[in-house]
This record gives structure tokens, C-alpha cells and sequence, in this order.
């Protein structure tokens, strides 16, 4: 018995290691290989997921928004008090004075408090560039609790104020996805557009822009061939914003965003739409999001005037606090 055991336990052996070989000289993952990879999936997206509700809930992410103010001609005084031409909802009574001038937007702080800029105090006139590539200017306030940037959209400029006591931020409740599911993780084609093109993109206040459109991307999912003008640089990641029959039902009903890997050598991209998220004004009103383009609808118009649809089962979901 002891001779019949060792003898079927070599031969186990043999056929485990044949099989292990022959996954590997074919090409074809084992059980245990492809478990592992289906764990490592699950583990990257479940941190990836954390990520995100890790930022949106930050002392200055996108819940900290408390007010989005459009400058107008003239001095205007700006602070907590109802006195104020500006009103902030978190904010000492009287902060300082806005102005918009020939050469750019200034703050003039009001004289006894404490505003920094890069970590250094601020007296008199400070010039607020906008938010962009090179960041802008942040006038801090309340012990590094409050926050104050401009932004320029279109030829308006307005100030963006945050502060980490926000009622959304102190109310977060955290972000809701879909599970994860490989079959979402596709793998897509990249057709370059001709150079300098650009695609006309609106925001939530119905403000229109041209932004660069390298290109875009084609999937098949469900037996049909699936299209999505892409934003970006190919080199770095696609961005990609859209809306599928999901939307408003059970996923956020502006759409949903979502930035690819960089495209490869030979023009393919992978889209994991299990990375599919909100945008900003999912969570806050003082927001100012672009919306997905016409062309984005994951529409399909058959000959016979037929429609198909394609529901994105996958991503962030709706987010359960969002009014607005």
C-alpha cells in the first residue's frame, strides 16, 4: 500500500507539472496563474476605488467647495459678514476686497488678519492668477482651513472658496461603484483625427469651448462596435466623457468621465470602465463641469430606425447625497 501510494502521488506530481508546462509553452494561464492575476484585479481596483474617496474627501478636494463667486466691475468686499458684497458661508467677517483691473484680479487683505500665500503672510494687494497649468495663486485663511483660487472661464473670472469644516465634506458619504468585473477592462482601437482638430464642449453653465480632439477610440462590447470622441494627449491618456443608458438611472445623470492608459505603439488603448467616475458637480454645486459630447452617447442608430443601447454596468454609481 505504502509502494501504491507513493507511486500515485509521483504520478499527481507529474501530471501537475506537465500541465503547469504546457500553460506556459501555449500561452494559456493556469488556474492558479489566472487566480492570481483575477485577485490581483480586485486588489488593484479596491485600492484604486479608496483613492478616490480618499481625495474627493480631502481638506481641499472637490467636497470642500463652500462658494463659486463671479466677479464684478469695481471694488467688492469680500468675507463672512452680511455686509459684504461677497459673502462667504465659512469665513472670518470681513476678509478683504476683490478688484478686477487692467492687469489681472487682486485681493486687498483686510488689515489684522491672517492670509498666507505659499506659507508666507500676505499684507495689502496680493494678484490672484487663475487656476491652470501653473496652479494659481492660493490665498489661505482660518489656519490653513479655508482656501481662496480664481478661475477664468470664458472671459469671467470668479473666486473659488473652500473650506475643510464644508457641510458636503463634513456629510460625505463616500463613493458607490459597481463591482468589479474584468469584462469591462476592453481593450480599444485608436484612430488619430487630422492634426490641430478640436471638438466644442459645453460646461454646466452653458459656456462653450474648443478642446484639442487627438482622436477616437472603437470597442466592441455586447456584438457591436462602440465609438467615443477622445480628449488629450494620446501619449499620456485619453480623456474620455460620456453617457450610456445607465445615466441618470443608475449612474449620475450628467455622465460620467474617464481617463485611459497612454495609447501604444500600435495604436491600441486599454479603457477599464470600472474606472468610470463622476464628476465634480456629482458633489458639489460651485463646480463648473464639462459635459459629455453629443457624440459620446452610447447610441447606435440602425437602419430600420432602430435604437441600441449600451448600459455601462460598471464604474461609479450615483452619488447617494447628490440634489443638485
Amino acid at each position: 500500500m505504502k509502494t501504491h501510494a507513493i507511486v500515485s502521488l509521483f504520478v499527481v506530481t507529474l501530471l501537475a507539472t506537465a500541465c503547469t508546462a504546457q500553460g506556459e509553452s501555449t500561452g494559456v494561464p493556469s488556474a492558479s496563474a489566472a487566480a492570481a492575476a483575477a485577485l490581483h484585479f480586485q486588489d488593484e481596483h479596491t485600492q484604486w476605488v479608496r483613492q478616490r474617496s480618499a481625495d474627493l474627501g480631502k481638506p481641499d478636494g472637490w467636497t470642500s467647495l463652500i462658494g463659486l463667486h463671479w466677479i464684478e466691475s469695481g471694488k467688492r468686499s469680500v468675507g463672512g459678514g452680511p455686509d459684504n458684497a461677497i459673502r462667504l458661508s465659512i469665513a472670518p467677517a470681513r476678509l478683504g476686497e476683490v478688484e478686477q483691473r487692467a492687469d489681472g484680479l487682486y485681493f486687498q487683505v483686510a488689515a489684522g488678519v491672517p492670509v498666507t500665500v505659499d506659507g508666507k503672510p500676505v499684507q495689502g494687494d496680493v494678484r490672484l492668477d487663475p487656476e491652470g497649468a501653473g496652479g494659481g495663486t492660493k490665498l489661505v485663511y482660518d489656519e490653513g482651513r479655508g482656501q481662496i483660487t480664481a478661475i477664468k472661464r470664458g472671459q469671467r473670472l470668479a473666486l473659488r472658496v473652500r473650506h475643510a469644516d464644508a457641510p458636503a465634506r463634513r456629510d460625505f458619504a463616500g463613493v458607490d461603484f459597481f463591482p468589479a468585473d474584468e469584462g469591462w477592462r476592453v481593450k480599444a482601437r485608436f484612430v488619430a483625427h487630422p492634426a490641430g482638430k478640436t471638438l466644442p464642449i459645453v460646461n454646466v453653465l452653458g459656456e462653450v469651448a474648443d478642446n484639442p480632439n487627438p482622436g477616437y477610440v472603437v470597442f466592441e462590447k455586447e456584438g457591436h462596435e462602440w465609438r467615443l470622441e477622445a480628449l488629450g494627449d494620446p501619449a499620456k491618456g485619453l480623456n474620455l466623457m460620456f453617457q450610456d443608458q445607465s445615466t441618470g438611472r443608475l449612474t449620475y445623470g450628467v455622465g460620467r468621465y474617464l481617463r485611459t492608459d497612454p495609447v501604444a505603439a500600435d495604436g491600441t488603448v486599454n479603457i477599464d470602465f470600472n474606472r468610470a467616475h463622476n464628476p465634480p458637480c456629482a458633489y458639489t454645486e460651485f463646480a463648473t463641469c464639462p459635459l459629455p459630447p453629443p457624440e459620446n452617447r452610447l447610441v447606435l442608430q440602425g437602419a430600420d430606425g432602430a435604437r441600441t443601447r449600451l448600459a455601462v454596468l460598471a464604474g461609479e454609481k450615483t452619488y447617494r447625497s447628490s440634489t443638485h
